[in-house]
């Protein structure tokens, strides 16, 4: 069975919401859940997260919105909170590692903190228990590779181009995953251009697939009521699961 990973904007529109939502794709399809933490500048998203990222600030998103999310959403679905290096850092990684072990949190994605620099904080996730989510690109070298997924759990995001999520560019991910696949065991989900159309193709070979900016692009769409986004984003999540499946 391969996973579906889906990424949504914690508090946009609003903290309810988000916690509505989030139970509902657990129980249509998703596997994991990133809880996505707004940031000002978010540099590896598309215009759609990027777009819902500012909504959210401009809301008033507070990093305890985030917290009280998650203590309702954790002990239910499988739980990652995916955001920059600096919406953790101003908590004090030493006090919020530990918080989010005991809310439930398995782990953390932070697409800005290279490889070298996450040792830092290798230890202290592993002490509290935590997955520190390893990214591979098409632009690292096999020795790289090999360097970043020797230590890689949970699973490793593997970027399908070199790009920002949610642009459709199409590439053959196979020789990538290969050489990702020569070092390591730990599953390898695609992410970044991954939605209803692609995700059967994108998935070949791999263990899964992280789906993001289509999900926000039905939270962006204001012609819906919050009832049917949540309809929506349910049966978008339904519908990838079987194409990755089947």
């Amino acid at each position: 069975m391969k996973n579906l990973v889906a990424y949504i904007t914690s508090g946009y529109p609003d903290k309810n919401f988000t916690i509505d939502l989030a139970l509902a794709l657990g129980e249509n399809g998703v596997d994991t859940l990133e809880l996505g933490v707004p940031f000002s500048d978010p540099v590896a998203d598309g215009p759609a997260i990027e777009n819902a990222n500012h909504k959210a600030l401009e809301l008033g998103f507070k990093f305890q919105d985030l917290l009280e999310i998650s203590q309702i959403v954790a002990p239910k679905v499988d739980t990652l909170w995916m955001g920059y290096f600096n919406s953790f850092y101003q908590q004090d990684m030493k006090k919020l590692l530990p918080l989010a072990k005991e809310i439930g949190i398995n782990g953390l994605i932070i697409p800005d903190v290279p490889h070298e620099e996450a040792l830092l904080y290798k230890k202290l996730f592993e002490d509290n228990k935590l997955t520190n989510i390893s990214f591979v690109a098409p632009t690292d070298s096999p020795q790289r590779i090999e360097t970043i997924v020797k230590d890689a759990k949970k699973f490793i995001y593997m970027v399908a181009y070199t790009g920002i999520t949610g642009s459709g560019t199409a590439e053959d991910l196979q020789p990538f995953l290969a050489s990702i696949k020569e070092y390591t065991n730990t599953p390898v989900y695609v992410g970044f251009g991954v939605n209803e159309k692609t995700a059967k193709e994108k998935v070949q070979g791999a263990d899964g697939v992280i789906v993001g900016s289509a999900f926000i692009n039905i939270l962006l769409d204001e012609s819906l009521t919050k009832s049917q986004q949540i309809q929506a984003c349910s049966s978008l999540a339904q519908n990838i699961k079987d194409k990755i499946n089947s």
